[in-house]
């Protein structure tokens, strides 16, 4: 069966393929973190220690998640490029080939996260009042590796031709699915029992298994666009070493964002867990603001990566361009919202805790003012990714986090007056050089000339 006719991305107007790339991918990424502020909302009614249990969580489950997410992006940037190119056959066998190396990376990463949960709580630093619910929420979420890998990898195929849309639907199912379940499964009600914070980690693990199903059937199926065989489901090791090539770069760059967001949480525990709960919902409403940027990233990876494919490089370069002022403008104008309404909304999540309160929208409007630049960031690393140079977005990951933000945090916080709100102070301070710094080195065009010279 041919696969249905789609959108052509490597002509007409920029702005036009760009908007209907982005704004499903965004909607699909406001609905994929509607999990974890729907978990912080129903947890936060347990008290702070709740919340900070999840908090601790999660930078390390963001870990574990990035070692094999990587591999989906190689996905997303050799299905473009084939899709670009008109190569359907290639398309495909790509794709199947993703599926079965995601599958084995997500398996081993499922039992190490599974056994080691209660050393990686430790060494994030979880005190005695929280230590024992978050290595259980990170336990069972560990058990649900599997079925999110294999969603994530249906989504960014999906992406690749463009076909941004089917994700959305399934999504949309699971996260109402998840507010339903949420209550339900940490509360308990009639004969099922409340299992507390790991509650809300059975729930997502439940409705994660549902998309991974039907993510699974509908590549099978192949009516849309993409049909994975299971034929062209065998080890081949030059196929295995280009998805690491172009993936483990961009596997570094999401392990060296995750392993930066642990050590700034390492440095908030010292603070006690009124700090951490505030840093937690901050740092849960930066992951939200940053859902537009990494949707028109990931547009602007798929439309770069279709015309590389169809050898159109000038447009790729319009791109980029185009992407990074409606970056910077867009979420620039978000801060500034954000910057008026930080009580409020640390107040929707903690409606009985002032100090949490007052520290969460402290951390919001020190952040608010930078998110334009970290916009800018974020496309400039997807334009990269699109033409394979998953290297650059790499480094400039690594530069924002580890040269700048985590020793700038630790610097202000132990060594000034400033104490806990120096860490604060590190995130703007590292978005603004980062993002200089990658606009610049777009701007030199070396991505281009390493083209040319393939």
């Amino acid at each position: 069966m041919r696969p249905p006719k789609e959108k052509k991305y490597t002509e007409g107007k920029i702005l036009t393929a760009l908007t209907q790339l982005a704004i499903p991918i965004i909607l699909a990424n406001v609905l994929q973190t509607a999990y974890q502020l729907i978990d912080t909302f129903w947890l936060g009614r347990l008290g702070a220690n709740a919340v900070a249990a999840v908090s601790l969580s999660f930078p390390i489950l963001f870990l574990i998640l990035s070692l094999g997410g990587g591999l989906t992006l190689a996905g997303t940037v050799l299905v473009s490029q084939y899709k670009g190119a008109n190569d359907q056959k290639m398309v495909n066998f790509v794709s199947s080939q993703t599926v079965l190396v995601v599958f084995i990376v997500s398996l081993l990463l499922a039992v190490i996260g599974f056994t080691m949960a209660g050393p990686l709580m430790k060494l994030i630093g979880a005190g005695p009042e929280v230590q024992a619910e978050s290595v259980a929420y990170f336990k069972v979420s560990a058990l649900g590796f599997v079925f999110l890998f294999i969603f994530f990898v249906f989504q960014s195929l999906m992406r690749g031709i463009g076909n941004v849309l089917l994700p959305v639907y399934v999504i949309l199912v699971t996260v109402l699915l998840n507010l339903v379940l949420d209550p339900l499964f940490i509360y308990g009600y009639g004969p099922l029992p409340g299992y507390g914070v790991a509650g809300a980690a059975v729930a997502s693990v439940f409705t994660q298994g549902i998309s991974a199903a039907v993510g699974l059937y509908i590549l099978l199926k192949g009516n849309h666009g993409i049909k994975i065989h299971l034929s062209e489901m065998k080890f081949h090791l030059s196929w295995t070493k280009k998805l690491f090539e172009l993936g483990l770069p961009s596997s570094m760059e999401q392990s060296a964002r995750a392993l930066g967001m642990a050590m700034m949480v390492v440095l908030v525990t010292s603070f006690g867990s009124e700090v951490v709960a505030a840093y937690g919902i901050g740092a849960r409403i930066l992951s939200f603001v940053i859902i537009p940027a990494l949707g028109l990233a990931i547009a602007t990876t798929t439309l770069v990566g279709q015309n590389i494919g169809a050898n159109k490089l000038h447009r790729s370069e319009k791109t980029g361009i185009l992407s990074v002022k409606i970056a910077f403008f867009g979420l620039t104008g978000i801060g500034a919202l954000l910057f008026i309404f930080a009580e409020d909304l640390v107040r929707f999540f903690v409606p009985n805790e002032p100090q949490v309160i007052q520290d969460g929208a402290m951390f919001i409007k020190i952040m608010g003012p930078s998110f334009g630049f970290l916009g800018v960031q974020q496309v400039v690393n997807g334009t990269f990714n699109g033409a394979g140079f998953t290297k650059a977005s790499m480094f400039i990951s690594f530069l924002n986090l580890w040269i700048i933000r985590f020793p700038v945090g630790y610097f202000l916080a132990y060594h000034t007056d400033l104490k806990h709100e120096g860490i604060y102070w590190a995130f703007p301070i590292s978005n603004w050089i980062s993002a200089i710094v990658a606009f610049v080195y777009f701007r030199m065009g070396y991505w281009k000339k390493r083209l040319g010279n393939k």
